[in-house]
């Protein structure tokens, strides 16, 4: 499947962004980290038509098979270090506010997937480089599917039946793209308590109910350093639980508000 710069191009509200188009790499997060090494200007950014070594949470690799948008963006940027979840809350708000505006439900699920009818759509994953303390540049990957094969509860746009506006896999870049640029810069503008209630919004896991350590808690939403906050209530107390990426496993469920 070959992936066509232009039809992006005419597409995204910052036309002049470096963009390179590659049919097969290991991975578009270390394509990008190559072509910074190279002294190329930021913003860069790197789709593939196909990843063998692709990146995910907790260090997972995984081959991405032809027919899924496979896009890194490299930023320039000045955030204290212990903010590096902010990169993964501003741009999958971003991705995930533009892709509803063409006409798909999208919602979020904690920490960092795209999902569409309680199914994964696509994922986000972001690499920092930091020198004191500060990010001083970012790489941030997002994998989604429109019409590659994908395991369950995996679902692609194409096998979508109801209506919406996203016609090629050129269309889904710039929208992609966009979306970054969009809660990038909705972050800088407003801030990340701002940022945070829009994300919360559509987070799909909102009032559902987990078990932590015999206990039932409630999800009530998620802190400004990306952590899960479940509501735990038990006779006579009350208390809030701030839970780190990786300690909770939300799981998937079946058609849209997850329970």
């Amino acid at each position: 499947m070959s992936i066509d710069p232009r039809n992006i191009e005419t597409q995204l509200k910052h036309p002049s962004y470096p963009l390179h188009i590659f049919h097969t790499v290991t991975s578009t997060n270390q394509v990008v980290w190559d072509l910074l090494a190279e002294g190329n200007p930021f913003p860069v950014m790197a789709i593939a038509a196909q990843q063998t070594a692709g990146r995910g949470q907790w260090g997972r690799n995984w081959v991405s098979a032809v027919g899924g948008l496979y896009l890194s963006i490299g930023l320039n940027l000045q955030i204290t270090a212990q903010n590096a979840p902010h990169l993964t809350l501003f741009s999958a708000w971003g991705i995930a506010e533009n892709l509803r505006n063409y006409g798909l439900p999208v919602k979020l699920k904690w920490p960092n997937d795209l999902i569409l009818q309680g199914r994964k759509l696509g994922g986000i994953k972001s690499e920092t480089r930091i020198k004191q303390e500060i990010i001083t540049n970012c790489v941030i990957g997002i994998g989604i599917n429109w019409c590659n094969q994908v395991p369950d509860p995996g679902i692609t746009i194409q096998s979508y039946s109801k209506t919406h506006y996203i016609d090629s896999l050129e269309t889904l870049a710039a929208i992609t793209i966009n979306g970054v640029f969009r809660g990038y810069h909705y972050y800088l503008s407003n801030g990340i308590d701002n940022l945070l209630r829009n994300y919360i919004e559509i987070l799909d896991s909102v009032g559902r109910k987990v078990i932590i350590e015999g206990m039932t808690g409630t999800i009530v939403g998620v802190s400004t350093q990306g952590e899960l906050r479940v509501s735990l209530q038990a006779p006579g107390s009350k208390t809030t639980l701030k839970l780190p990426p990786g300690t909770l496993s939300l799981g998937y469920g079946q058609g849209e508000g997850i329970t």
